[in-house]
């Protein structure tokens, strides 16, 4: 049984992709199961199993909202706005995030590539930042 067999329209559920939104239409024969339309004023198709038909999501990232904890996921601002040449620098090394329209960073390899584009196009440099490098443990400390 897949995440949403038994929605239904009207169903308020939370994209990590988009915010928050709710169940607009319901597709029975189809590849996409189910409409939403979110307060960011995105509609976006998902699949039974909440995968958007937008972006590079190979995961579920559609959720009924009380379903989900946000507690750990990074909604902090940018540190540091970067300039156009380091975020296409960033992009070609793959060491780039967006961040979405829920306000959740993403590495823009998973984002559409239009809507980077368009952020760039209307130089909207601080929805970018470098990838935060991963931090070991020191082993060396006894």
């Amino acid at each position: 049984m897949a995440y949403f067999d038994n929605a239904k329209v009207g169903d308020r559920v939370y994209g990590l992709v988009f915010g928050a939104g709710e169940v607009s239409q319901i597709f029975e024969n189809s590849h996409y199961k189910l409409m939403v339309n979110f307060k960011s004023d995105y509609e976006v198709p998902y699949t039974e199993e909440g995968i958007p038909g937008w972006g590079n999501f190979k995961k579920q990232t559609l959720f009924y909202k009380n379903d989900i904890d946000l507690t750990d996921v990074d909604f902090s601002p940018v540190s540091k706005v970067l300039s156009e040449k380091k975020i296409i620098k960033l992009i070609s090394k793959n060491k780039l995030q967006v961040r979405l329209p829920s306000g959740i960073w993403k590495s823009v390899k998973k984002a559409e590539p239009s809507y980077v584009e368009d952020l760039l196009e209307r130089e909207k440099y601080y929805l970018f930042r470098k990838k935060s490098e991963k931090k070991t443990k020191d082993s060396s400390k006894s």
